[in-house]
């Protein structure tokens, strides 16, 4: 590594912790060193509890809404958080230890009603908790929705949209998401 990179790494660490410091002062739990790059956390900063090792990329978001809750959203120890994704929770978001998630996903809990004859900007949100389990790998743009659970160890393509349940150690993919049978 050239004396260049090397400053440049040393400031970006540096960074890293400030920004560890900063959302502690707030409130968000971080259960030892946290890296993390460019993070928003606009609000609901005591809602959230990040496990030791757990790496935020670029461009993620984390936004929690509605009433305070303690543990709102968890993320376990050592996941990976890939640029530019959206963690939008209302109720629960629970994502396991060691996974990963690809870049521009986004994770949510809840949406909007959707009665006829009514604005849906007036209709009350629907919220259903989202558990992702241990060692998942969300490829690249996945979309997963209200009330969905990932079991451990399984892989969900990239661009996939989860609607339903995902079993443990299954490959699914599409819009929205289905079992795929792996390659012969």
């Amino acid at each position: 590594m050239n004396p260049l990179q090397t400053i440049i790494r040393f400031q970006r660490g540096v960074i890293s912790r400030l920004r560890n410091v900063w959302f502690r002062a707030l409130g968000v739990r971080l259960g030892g060193y946290v890296l993390m790059r460019q993070v928003s956390i606009p609000r609901g900063w005591s809602d959230i509890t990040i496990e030791k090792g757990t790496s935020l990329d670029d461009g993620v978001v984390l936004l929690c809404s509605g009433s305070p809750n303690r543990d709102k959203l968890v993320i376990r120890a050592r996941t990976y958080i890939n640029r530019y994704t959206m963690i939008d929770v209302s109720e629960r978001i629970e994502i396991g230890s060691d996974c990963m998630i690809g870049p521009h996903c986004y994770i949510t809990d809840s949406d909007h009603g959707h009665a006829p004859g009514q604005l849906v900007g007036k209709q009350p949100s629907i919220s259903a908790t989202v558990r992702i389990g241990h060692n998942v790998w969300l490829g690249a743009g996945v979309i997963v929705l209200k009330g969905v659970t990932i079991g451990d160890n399984a892989v969900v393509g990239a661009g996939a949209v989860v609607t339903k349940d995902v079993p443990a150690n299954a490959k699914v993919a599409g819009v929205p998401a289905r079992a795929i049978q792996p390659a012969e």
